[in-house]
């Protein structure tokens, strides 16, 4: 920017000042940040002017008061450069400082936990999770890599957006097309975010399909079952018919009945997977036989799929139970997710798994279960293709219902 646009600018923002835009406070703000003033030839007594009303113009909301405070303390800078001597704008500026500094104080405090850090006994020891897993090192540290990775790609705001979020908008106008102030992504949302964020991810390293049609399955291996509510039964695909898994007896259905699910998925896409101790066919190399594997450990709960992971969660269910759901943006790829709560050891597996719970001394006064992905078509959809290392089932430590008391605000 040169001096003369420099200038141009500087009497464009006030002018937005006076219209009480919008815009005013990002553009001004980016403005300050990214130029050198003195060096674009803007006086001191010019460059008071905008940190003043910038400052002015901040949302009354403690977590942008530290923007405040620095524009505030850059025209305290600028008030002694001028040469004016002012007492009483100085006095008022000075205790606009000592007052923004004061509420800064007390937001500060308010966020600081003064208790022990969440997700820790009263001894400040961390909650353990324990984890058995035959793809430890995908599971643990390289999808929750990927995790990270996707969503701050897909969500991370602009740092446009970032500097809009501190100005309020009381008086608003129709401006649809002015980046300026174009703020309210999803990525804005603290919650929104948190959930994505902060969630273990269970996501696969091969791009997996689901479909109501055989049509374009992918090459690594294809499952069928017929599946409705209540009820459902793996077939496979032979001699032109549609047979059962279990015996190859031939089963009368067209291949466009609209309860079959096709399963399939595509050949290892990631580089970086890490040991695996699982099972795979012998007579296929390991990008073939790693999908196979899990379509084997497929199954179906009337129309929801069971992808499963061999991820087995131990943890102290007097302390924290485990939430398991679809991720968030499952619904972008057509599929919606089942959500459950572990709270505690279910009655459902064999004598082995109960043996090790009380033989093994790490194991003592855990409950223990598995962690699988239930996937099911969107209403209307007839096909959904996850891409590799997208999240796709989320894990959640919460505090569960029987542990939590609601009631009235104390008066």
């Amino acid at each position: 920017m040169t001096p003369q646009e420099a200038r141009a600018h500087y009497n464009y923002l006030l002018t937005l000042c006076i219209r009480k835009e919008e815009s005013f406070g990002p553009l001004t703000l980016t403005f300050l940040k990214e130029q050198d003033l003195d060096g674009l030839g803007l006086l001191p007594e010019e460059q008071f002017n905008l940190y003043m009303a910038v400052a002015e113009v901040f949302a009354a909301e403690p977590k942008r008061y530290t923007q405040k405070l620095e524009c505030l303390q850059k025209a305290m800078a600028l008030l002694c450069r001028s040469g004016q001597q002012d007492p009483g704008l100085t006095q008022h500026l000075s205790q606009e400082i000592q007052r923004t500094t004061a509420e800064l104080d007390l937001y500060n405090e308010a966020m600081r936990s003064t208790r022990a850090q969440p997700g820790t006994d009263r001894t400040g020891e961390k909650y353990r999770v324990l984890v058995e897993s035959d793809m430890a090192d995908y599971f643990l540290s390289v999808a929750q890599k990927r995790a990270s990775a996707y969503y701050q790609n897909k969500f991370k705001l602009s740092k446009e957006a970032k500097t809009a979020q501190h100005f309020p908008s009381a008086a608003r106008k129709f401006e649809p097309d002015n980046p300026a102030v174009q703020k309210e992504f999803a990525g804005a949302c603290a919650p929104f975010m948190a959930v994505r964020t902060s969630a273990l991810h269970l996501m696969l390293p091969f791009d997996l399909k689901i479909s109501r049609r055989p049509d374009d399955a992918l090459e690594a291996g294809l499952r069928i079952w017929y599946a409705t509510m209540g009820y459902s039964f793996p077939l496979r695909y032979a001699m032109g018919r549609l047979c059962s898994w279990y015996d190859d007896q031939v089963v009368d259905l067209a291949l466009d009945d609209p309860h079959l699910i096709f399963v399939s998925a595509s050949l290892v896409k990631e580089t970086e997977l890490g040991r695996v101790e699982r099972s795979m066919p012998s007579d296929v190399p390991m990008e073939i036989g790693l999908p196979r594997a899990f379509l084997d450990g497929t199954n179906a709960l009337g129309p929801f799929i069971q992808v499963g992971c061999n991820f087995k969660v131990w943890f102290d269910a007097a302390a924290i139970s485990l939430l398991i759901q679809g991720a968030p943006d499952l619904h972008e790829y057509g599929l919606q997710g089942g959500a459950g709560l572990l709270t505690r050891t279910y009655a459902t597996e064999k004598v082995p798994a109960y043996a090790q719970a009380v033989k093994e001394p790490w194991a003592e006064g855990l409950s223990f279960n598995f962690v699988n992905m239930h996937l099911q078509l969107l209403p209307g959809a007839d096909e959904a293709l996850v891409p590799y290392n997208t999240p796709i089932f989320s894990v959640l430590p919460v505090v569960g219902r029987q542990q939590v008391k609601f009631e009235p605000r104390p008066v």
